[in-house]
Formats: structure tokens, sequence, C-alpha cells
């Protein structure tokens, strides 16, 4: 076999990617994990269920309205001579009372009740940013499971031509052991790295298929042929390209900070709600009630009072309650500052993930460059050292030793020209801008 038939299959195998026909992209993906993934339906349904607790809230500060029916039927016993009691005698007749009551409440002032609306809102608007959040994430681990299965699929190619390039040696060492050009020794290394290679090309099909079944987890239905990265990609640094600009916009628009401080704000509203347990509250309070009574044993005789209508002021002051007040005060202020303490953390952790996302952005512009030119240049070894085999001036184990390095640059080109896409959304992520729209600039990307 010669040298430029060998390295061509070779470098002809590297290169080789699965058919997309009809392929998925990643708009499909994405159209189909907003319609199944049950961690943002989880987050759009605790955001609805913060959402409810603002009209529960107010409802304490509008007017309470109530009516009630009261009937009460009296069996009178007969009481005998010796004084017994021999109970409801069936002719004894019976007597009937009704009472008819309405009551009209409205708070005038209490501040416990003001305070809970408000903190109420701030709780439903955390939770708006939250679901923001999730769904920006989903974004994220839309991105990351599908660069994820093309990176399996890309790597499985690599192991493939690692394996057909193991072969081709080990069949050479064979015809060259036959014809006595090469020793055993030859003939047995190859046949065990041609083994060991087809067990780590095992290994990458299930990888594969993991990979495979991490969309289907987000999606929920099992992914088609899926569109590849095409070879020519953009490599543009950040705009702005300025890492404290990013910081600035995450401390503005994450959406993890601002709910983090929704909630500090709500834990300050409900610390005046505990304080105002000390404080006394006015009401306003309109009854109307009206009682009638009659008796089976006197026709006519029934008797409607007339209806009574009362209005007034209800002042409750609150005197002592066995240390609850006090109790409950503590407890909201200790919420409070746990709350500040994870909002200080979180503000800490989103500026070091901007930076971070930023630096890996502008350095990963030259890694891919670089690991192209590795590729390349390990191409042009793998030929080398395979004609200096035929020629008896390179080793065995010089040959293997330069196909091992090409699987290796070949899969960290891969890997790093993926992982380039996916840190600008990542940049985007932490600054909370990330939007539909970056991911249609991604999927435009595709082929």
């Amino acid at each position: 076999m010669g040298t430029k038939t060998w390295a061509g299959r070779l470098v002809l195998a590297l290169a080789w990617l699965p058919a997309v026909a009809g392929a998925e992209d990643l708009l499909d993906i994405y159209r189909q994990a907003v319609a199944n993934d049950p961690v943002l339906a989880g987050a759009d349904a605790r955001r609805l269920v913060a959402a409810e607790a603002v009209p529960q809230a107010r409802s304490a500060l509008l007017p309470q309205l109530s009516a009630g029916l009261q009937l009460q039927q009296f069996h009178p016993g007969r009481i005998y001579a010796d004084g017994s009691d021999q109970g409801t005698s069936g002719d004894g007749g019976h007597s009937r009372e009704r009472d008819l009551s309405l009551s009209l409440d409205q708070t005038v002032l209490d501040l416990s009740k003001f305070s809970r609306e408000r903190g109420a809102h701030d709780t439903a608007d955390a939770q708006e940013e939250t679901y923001r959040g999730e769904l920006q994430n989903l974004y994220v681990r839309v991105a990351s499971a599908y660069f994820a299965a093309l990176v399996a699929q890309d790597q499985l190619a690599v192991f493939r031509s690692y394996e057909d390039a193991y072969k081709q040696q080990h069949e050479q060492a064979s015809e060259l052991f036959k014809d006595g050009l090469a020793p055993a020794s030859d003939l047995s290394q190859s046949e065990a790295y041609y083994f060991y290679i087809r067990s780590q090309r095992v290994s990458a099909e299930d990888a594969l298929k993991d990979a495979r079944r991490a969309l289907q987890e987000i999606t929920g239905k099992e992914p088609g042929h899926l569109k590849t990265l095409r070879d020519d990609l953009p490599m543009q640094p950040p705009s702005p390209n300025d890492a404290k600009a990013w910081v600035d916009q995450a401390m503005n628009m994450n959406p993890d900070l601002l709910a983090a401080s929704h909630l500090v704000s709500a834990d300050e509203h409900s610390i005046s709600a505990a304080r105002a347990g000390h404080l006394p509250t006015l009401g306003l309070s309109v009854g109307y009630d009206k009682t009638g009574a009659w008796s089976s044993t006197t026709r006519g005789g029934a008797s409607y009072g007339p209806g009574n209508t009362t209005l007034g002021l209800v002042l409750t002051v609150p005197i002592f309650s066995g240390g609850l007040t006090q109790s409950q005060v503590r407890q909201a202020i200790h919420q409070r500052d746990a709350d500040q303490e994870d909002l200080e953390a979180l503000r800490r952790r989103t500026a070091r993930d901007a930076y971070n996302y930023f630096n890996l952005v502008t350095d990963g512009i030259g890694q891919v460059e670089d690991a192209r030119g590795s590729v390349e240049a390990a191409k042009k070894t793998v030929e080398s050292m395979k004609a200096g085999y035929d020629i008896g001036t390179q080793s065995l184990t010089n040959v293997v030793v330069a196909i091992e390095i090409l699987a290796n640059v070949r899969t960290q080109y891969i890997s790093v020209r993926h992982q380039f896409i996916l840190n600008k959304l990542l940049l985007k992520r932490s600054a909370g801008v990330a939007s539909l729209d970056d991911i249609q600039d991604i999927n435009r990307l595709l082929e």
C-alpha cells in the first residue's frame, strides 16, 4: 500500500461526518424544548403561584362582606305532676326562631396588611425574574446539549478513523511480517493498539448515545440527525470588547441578581409587617340584624322584630402576645440578613462569571486558530512517519504515536470550536441579555 494512498484514507476518515439530509437544527430543538421542558414549565408554574399571592394580600385591604341565616326549632318537653320530664310530646307543638344578619368590615388602618401586600408584589417580581432566568438558562441548556451531541458525534468519527488507521497499520505489519521485513514485535504491537482502540470506539458510541439522550431529556423527543457546525466560523471578539462593561451590565440585568434583590425587598416588608404587630389597628364595621319568631300552637302568632343596623369603628390595641411579635420581628430580620448575604455572594459570582466568559471568548479566538494549525501539522506528521516506516527509518511506535497525536489534536479542535460559540452565549447569559436572537445566530452557523 502506497504512502499517499494510506495517508489519504486516514485524512479522509478523520474528516468524515454523518449525513445531515433532513437534519434537525438548533431552532428545531429549542422549539421542542419550550413546549416540553419540565424545568421551564415548573418555573412558569411557580411564577403563576407567586402572582396569585398579590390579589390574596390585597383582599385583606378590601371590604369583607358576609351574610348569615340561623334557623332554630324548639320542642318543649311535658312536665308531669311528679316533676319528671317525659321528653318531647308529639302534641306539645313547637316554636321557631330565625335570625338574618349581614356584616361589612373594612380595614381603615392596619400597617401589617399594607406591608404584606407590598411584600407580595416583590415576591411576585422575584419569580418573574426567576422565570426570565430559567428561559435564558434554557437557551444555554439547549445549546450545550446540542453541541455536546455534535462533539460526541465528531469524536466518534475520530475514533472510527483512529481504529481504521490502526487496522491498516496492523494489516501492513502482518504483510511485512509474512515477507520477513518486520519483527514479530511489530505485529503484536499493532494488534494490541488495534484492539485497544476498538474498545475506545465502543466507549465513544456510548457517549454519543448518552449525549443524544440528554437532548431528549430536555425536549421529550428522540432527536433526529443534527446539523453540524460549519468550518468557517466568524471569530469575532465580544461587543463591547470591554470586560468591565459586561460586568456592569450583569449587575443591572442579570435575572438571578434581580430576583434576589426583590426577595430582599420582600424581606424588608416582612419586617415592617412583623413590627406592625405592636401597633393598633382601626377598622370600620357595619352590621344588620333581623330576628323573627313563631309557634305552631298559636295561629297568626308570628312576630318579627325590626331590623337593627349598627355602624362603628373598631380599635384594637395589642398589649401582650406572649413574646410572639418580638420573635416574629427577629425572625424576619434574620431572614432579611440571610437573603442579603446570598445576594452579595451572587453578585460576586456573577461578576466573576462575566469576567471569566469574556476572557474565554477573547482567548478562544487564538485557541481555535492554534488547534486548527495543530491538526494540519499533525496530519503532515502522520504522513511523514508512515513514509519513514515504509522505508525503515521510523519505528512502528513513532507511527502509532503520530496517529494518536493527530486524533488528540483533532478532538481538541472539535471541542474548542464548539466551546467558543457556547462561551459567547454564556457571556450573554451572565450579563442577563441572552435572547432567542442568539439562538438564531448560532443556528445560522449550522449546515
